[in-house]
């Protein structure tokens, strides 16, 4: 069965929390880590299907507004993680292998984008591997 368009935004909006998450568990998040973020979403997760907001965006921007917003407002990430674990019990059919490795190789570009990955990244992307790991 299909996700619905609304669940497919929800997701992505999830996806935004992780991935500011990990530009900004070294408490900064720099424009690197922005513009590499954006350019992946364009690359790879807008043709990864066909959902749509009610606008006719599709609905993988949602990460990208997400995440500007979440910057814009300084927001703490403290729950982030947990969330999302739960958010990827509740739909397990959309975290395919595809989907789980696109995921992380978006974590990674983020954390590689300035500097390379620092130990707080790489703690939280090994938190996000074994999650995705998880049936």
């Amino acid at each position: 069965m299909k996700p619905s368009d609304k669940t497919m935004i929800h997701f992505y909006q999830q996806l935004g929390k992780v991935f500011y998450s990990v530009a900004t568990v070294d408490k900064t998040v720099r424009e690197e880590e922005i513009t590499r973020l954006k350019e992946i979403v364009k690359k790879e997760w807008l043709p990864l299907e066909n959902t749509f907001n009610e606008f006719g965006d599709d609905s993988a921007y949602q990460i990208e507004i997400v995440f500007d917003w979440l910057v814009e407002n300084d927001w703490n990430i403290g729950d982030v993680i947990s969330d999302f674990e739960f958010f990827k019990k509740e739909h397990p059919s959309l975290f395919t292998e595809s989907v789980n490795t696109l995921i992380l190789k978006t974590a990674k570009v983020i954390a590689d984008s300035f500097s390379g990955k620092n130990k707080s990244e790489l703690v939280l992307i090994n938190e996000l591997s074994g999650i995705l790991s998880k049936q």
